[in-house]
């Protein structure tokens, strides 16, 4: 049987093999590296052969294979993959980056080591305002008079909380209390493991417009600077197939029918019946989020708003 045995060499892409360890800058101070990783587009398409047995000999092009994987959400071959990074990145927005627990980590621990000396600082011009209709959004651009000040009294504030830091740690305070009242835009780094499958979907969420800036920032490099060169297949067929496509719920496809045989009133009726078309005192149409996304869903398709 050993004898008889396949005799494995590891895969690997010469493309990615290029930038390991290769820091790529983000934001002000941080950056993303790949320290190491396993598998290819090849390892996803071994994986769904294995699966499938003799018949996926009818499956001649690997990308053709990758593509139906994607479009059918089968997402076990994809995690055959898996990446490993090492990051430097702002405290809060690592909170948001530390929400999916799909992924295998380890922080640089401010109880042993000395928190590391840099903040995230904000230029004058990037101060953003407050969303109206999107709570935990942003919308729009502080004027740059307020935003100097703003900023002035930023770096004001992060050098204060860095002196009172190591004061205390001069006078020997335990490092775990010293750190305490750190602002959220130290900089902390952490080694961050995880599989292709649940990797795409950490992008598809956090690559998006309506997404935070920082940690768009951070997604953008992984996605266009590694995940790129990695599995190259895997990359078009996610932007294709969950990043510019555009889904539809049951109620959606109702209307649009309508909306497609010149029916307009049909479609306005099944908008009323499930709560969309809802008017205040002044007879002007209220808000509503599903609503207004379907609107841009048909904009996109120019399609004409039928109410």
């Amino acid at each position: 049987m050993q004898e008889q045995a396949e005799r494995l060499t590891r895969l690997s892409v010469p493309e990615l093999d290029e930038i390991l360890g290769q820091p790529f800058p983000v934001l002000d101070d941080g950056f993303i590296r790949v320290v190491d990783y396993m598998g290819t587009d090849a390892s996803i398409v071994q994986a769904a052969r294995v699966s499938y047995g003799a018949g996926t000999k009818k499956v001649h092009q690997d990308r053709g294979l990758i593509r139906y994987l994607m479009r059918h959400r089968h997402s076990t071959p994809f995690e055959m993959c898996e990446l490993k990074l090492h990051l430097r990145v702002p405290m809060d927005c690592w909170r948001q980056w530390i929400r999916h627990r799909t992924a295998n980590v380890n922080e640089y621990s401010t109880r042993y080591s000395i928190a590391i000396d840099a903040s995230q600082a904000t230029k004058s011009s990037e101060w953003r305002l407050q969303a109206e209709t999107n709570r935990q959004g942003s919308e729009g651009i502080l004027n740059t008079e307020i935003g100097e000040k703003l900023s002035r009294q930023e770096k004001e504030l992060q050098d204060r909380a860095r002196q009172v830091y190591n004061q205390r740690l001069e006078h020997g305070v335990a490092r775990e209390q010293a750190r305490k009242d750190l602002p959220l835009s130290t900089y902390t780094e952490a080694y961050w493991k995880i599989d292709l499958h649940n990797l795409l979907h950490f992008l598809q969420l956090r690559m998006d417009e309506h997404a935070q800036y920082e940690i768009r920032c951070y997604a953008e490099v992984i996605g266009h600077e590694i995940v790129k060169r990695w599995c190259p297949l895997t990359w078009d067929a996610f932007l294709d197939y969950l990043t510019s496509s555009i889904s539809f719920s049951g109620n959606e496809i109702s209307i649009m029918q309508k909306i497609s045989q010149g029916n307009t009133d049909a479609a306005k009726e099944i908008a009323k019946s499930i709560g969309w078309l809802k008017f205040d005192e002044n007879g002007k149409l209220k808000k509503h989020l599903e609503r207004d996304e379907f609107e841009d869903k048909l904009d996109a398709l120019k399609l004409p708003i039928p109410w």
